[in-house]
């Protein structure tokens, strides 16, 4: 087979993107118009629902197609209505990126003294939601022929500090499970581990002041930041043909901040 830059389009293909409906100029939002761009049409999925509508109208004002959807990753009926909604509207699900997580709102507290009901909120959304998503997603990806997985971790994972870090950890072993278990029925399963970017929660986390955006000057190897729309282009590689033999894998989009050999 000969390669060809048509092997990153996705016309014909149907995303859903959890998460991207919310704060602004945020790392979901990115995702849904960058997916849309290749010729995606996008399920905008969020539990803020307004939001979600504001980004499917972006998608629909330039040209795309698009739909928002409200849902609560937590809850199995949430998903698997947004999946169906998937369905209704463009006849199946292609590409699942659960993006939807806790991570602004969770500071910076010792792990010794986070409170037993956020350390289960937090692994609820960041991780079983993810599960939850995929449980859903899964069967219209089989209906379909095949499918891509794509999942959040956070260079904040390696090593893993904090419950925030300790769920993205676990989102890797919940995506090489995946990619081992789907990969004979042709669907993948990767994680992108963004750096420290600037959307509006990444500023919120780790404000212009901050003694850690200092530490990651000194030590990242390019720049300390990016932005959201930095990530796309790993994403439309592990959603497109041109990726179709990546399985399993974490891709670091960081500057040189989380070297792996």
């Amino acid at each position: 087979m000969t390669f060809s830059v048509k092997q990153f389009s996705l016309v014909g293909k149907v995303a859903i993107v959890t998460g991207a409906g919310g704060r602004g100029n945020s790392i979901g939002r990115a995702y849904a118009l960058g997916l849309a761009g290749a010729g995606a049409a996008v399920v905008v999925a969020d539990i803020n629902e307004e939001g979600a509508r504001g980004v499917a109208a972006e998608i629909t004002a330039s040209g795309g197609k698009a739909i928002a959807v409200r849902v609560d990753i937590t809850e199995p009926a949430s998903a698997q209505a947004m999946v169906a909604a998937a369905v209704a509207a463009f006849g199946g699900v292609d590409i699942l990126v659960n993006n939807a997580a806790l991570m602004a709102e969770l500071g910076h507290r010792q792990l010794a003294d986070v409170p037993l009901d956020e350390w289960n909120r937090t692994l609820n959304v960041n991780l079983t939601g993810a599960l939850i998503c995929c449980q859903a997603a899964i069967p219209a990806m089989h209906a379909r022929g095949g499918g891509r997985i794509v999942n959040q971790s956070s260079g904040g994972a390696f090593p893993a500090i904090g419950v925030y870090g300790i769920g993205k950890l676990a989102l890797v072993g919940l995506t090489t499970t995946l990619a081992k278990q789907l990969g004979k029925e042709g669907i993948t399963a990767n994680a992108i581990a963004p750096g420290n970017v600037t959307s509006d929660a990444g500023k919120q986390l780790v404000p212009d002041d901050s003694p850690f955006l200092q530490f990651l000057n000194m030590t990242v190897a390019s720049r300390p930041r990016g932005e959201p729309d930095e990530l796309v282009g790993a994403l439309l590689l592990l959603c497109s043909e041109a990726g179709a033999w990546i399985t399993g894998q974490v891709i670091h989009i960081d500057g040189g901040w989380v070297m792996r050999p």
